[in-house]
């Protein structure tokens, strides 16, 4: 796990030191510039695979030279099939076998690997450099193009310059979302990579090109047993899990109160030749404490756990690294319990294995129960809706004001799916949701509503807000996390299943939670889980009260494109007064004021 960079800006050395310096934390075991022709690489390495310096990167292979994050799981499968075809090899790394697959099959290499990733290729014969991101958009990748003149880099950070303008449409988005979805960035000329996509500059011509090389493709679902779904989703766990125990370096697993968590965990330590190291946090109000849970997990797979109980000042006190490590404004609040937990599983292993992806492969969100509940209402005729809609909405989701209003305007399930990952309420004065475009291929993957779901949870909250959130978070503090969930062909073969098979009744990640039961009994792991959630709403009444009300003063409000100022101080003040949670929306707009306190905008 590293950070890249790459350019043909004519950077000093020693600028480019300095824009690597801003992110160190990606890679603190070695820092490789180098030079070719009149193109500049960087990298950040923490080792994880060949720990000899042989394996440094900016690697070459001929007239091939890279610069890459991440890691590829099935690499020594690749190796051997190059073996095979006479290649020969100098390190035990998955750099090296990337490059000369690149060699070999050019961007075919992407259809074979399996693996989360981010890098770049100069081919100094060619002149053209070649970049992809993994499937999923586990790793970052972003890009500044302007008049032929490009940098690439793992975080935003190091391409943000004095000339640098924020992206007023970005701005609103995240207003909205609560992050700042792909393609699009807070600063105008850098851009996301999307996921499943590569990159390619013909720097003769000085133009680039983007293609995608893999995407969700339309369900097909099988006609599978249960029991032989049951069967093989066992089976590719096994080996997702497996592929992603490989490392040179200590490796352990985050264990918490849920059931994805516990299933990786006790596979981890199935399949592991050695007893698996294991990571919780807790925290002192049981409301938000599942580390008794977590614990009985440990006693009952039987792994050498490691539990930390925290004080609220210790969430408190990472705020300044969440506006540090989060480059661009990203406003989920379990980021900060994240950081926390990084930062103790540091002091033990290098590597951790996680279970998020769950989710949204196996319908776990609250969102896909509230959803089943919800096309009840739009099978009633649109005329009839207006007349029933307040009171009859009020009563199936306990929702009132302006969530019932859009609901109530809204034609049909499928224009209801996007409103429940952006919000049914907005602080902007005029809403314009035209950038979901982006986004709008979920409507035809599936007829079935709960899998359109599915699908525009993957594509934008997960790569845009889950993805981002365990990447800072853990390469906060030079933690590697693999999440066996987030294997592509896990997503796939989860999408050819009956809804039925993953969300059947009240019981949400049903196929996940019968395959649990063979390691955990299921008395103990359906007990009520918290969540990775702070008591967010009563900080802002008690601890951050003047914090709050320092940062979010007129002078930075006016500055805000399109918000409604008038309606968030009104928000605001319900919230501190007790009237009504409205946490979400004051700690998004704090995390924004802080943002242009931090970049001087």
């Amino acid at each position: 796990m590293c950070g890249i960079y790459i350019t043909n800006i004519p950077f000093k050395e020693g600028e480019v030191k300095n824009k690597l310096e801003k992110i160190k934390y990606r890679g603190p075991d070695n820092t490789g510039i180098e030079k070719i022709n009149n193109i500049i690489l960087g990298h950040l390495r923490l080792s994880i695979l060949d720990l000899d310096e042989r394996s440094n990167q900016p690697f070459s292979y001929q007239n091939l030279h890279i610069t890459f994050n991440g890691e590829i799981y099935n690499y020594l499968d690749i190796k051997k099939e190059l073996v095979l075809l006479g290649y020969s090899f100098t390190t035990t790394s998955d750099t090296e076998v990337l490059i000369i697959g690149y060699k070999v099959w050019g961007k075919g290499v992407l259809d074979k690997i399996n693996g989360m990733f981010a890098f770049s290729i100069y081919d100094s014969n060619t002149n053209k450099i070649f970049s992809a991101r993994d499937r999923l958009g586990v790793k970052p990748f972003y890009y500044y193009w302007k008049e032929g003149q490009f940098e690439i880099c793992s975080q935003m950070r190091p391409l943000i310059s004095k000339t640098s303008q924020i992206n007023e449409e970005a701005v609103q988005i995240y207003l909205d979302c609560r992050y700042v979805p792909s393609p699009y960035s807070i600063i105008k000329d850098i851009h996301k990579l999307k996921p499943g996509h590569w990159l390619e500059i013909d720097l003769e011509k000085g133009s680039y090109k983007t293609e995608s090389y893999w995407d969700l493709q339309r369900v097909k679902t099988r006609k599978v047993s249960y029991a032989k779904a049951k069967e093989e989703l066992h089976d590719l766990l096994r080996d997702a899990v497996k592929i992603r125990l490989q490392s040179d370096v200590p490796i352990g697993s985050f264990l918490s109160g849920g059931i994805d968590s516990a299933l990786v965990t006790s596979i981890a330590n199935e399949v592991s030749e050695t007893k698996i190291n294991t990571f919780c946090i807790g925290f002192e109000n049981p409301k938000y404490d599942e580390s008794k849970i977590a614990k009985q997990f440990s006693e009952i797979i039987d792994t050498n756990h490691t539990e930390t109980i925290c004080k609220a000042t210790d969430v408190l006190a990472l705020i300044p690294k969440l506006i540090e490590v989060y480059d661009e404004p990203f406003a989920d609040s379990s980021a900060l319990p994240s950081l926390l937990l990084n930062s103790v599983t540091k002091q033990h292993v290098t590597v951790a294995l996680s279970g998020d992806g769950g989710d949204e492969s196996f319908l776990g969100y609250n969102h896909f129960a509230w959803l089943k509940k919800v096309r009840i209402f739009y099978k009633v005729p649109l005329v009839l809706r207006k007349i029933i809609g307040k009171t009859f909405l009020t009563r199936l989701i306990h929702k009132k004001g302006e969530s019932i209003r859009t609901i109530s305007n809204i034609k049909s399930i499928k224009g209801f799916i996007p409103y429940i990952f952006i919000g049914f309420e907005t602080l902007l004065k005029k809403r314009d949701i035209s950038w979901l475009k982006h986004f709008s291929s979920f409507k035809h993957l599936s007829n079935n509503m709960m899998q359109q779901a599915a699908d525009l949870n993957i594509k934008l909250w997960l790569e845009n807000d889950s993805n981002v959130k365990v990447d800072r978070a853990s390469m906060a503090y030079s933690v590697e996390v693999r999440s066996p969930f987030l294997d592509y062909r896990i997503v796939e073969f989860a999408r050819t299943l009956p809804v039925s098979y993953r969300l059947h009744k009240k019981v949400r990640k049903r196929l996940l939670r019968d395959i649990l039961k063979e390691y955990i009994p299921e008395n103990v792991f359906n007990q009520p889980k918290s969540g990775f959630s702070i008591p967010l709403g009563d900080w802002i009444r008690g601890e951050l009260k003047e914090e709050f009300r320092n940062v979010l003063n007129d002078e930075f409000l006016d500055e805000l494109p399109s918000f409604d100022k008038e309606k968030f101080k009104n928000q605001f003040n319900q919230h501190l007064e007790g009237k009504i949670d409205y946490a979400t929306n004051i700690w998004k707009v704090y995390v924004l004021a802080r943002w242009y306190r931090e970049f001087n905008f």
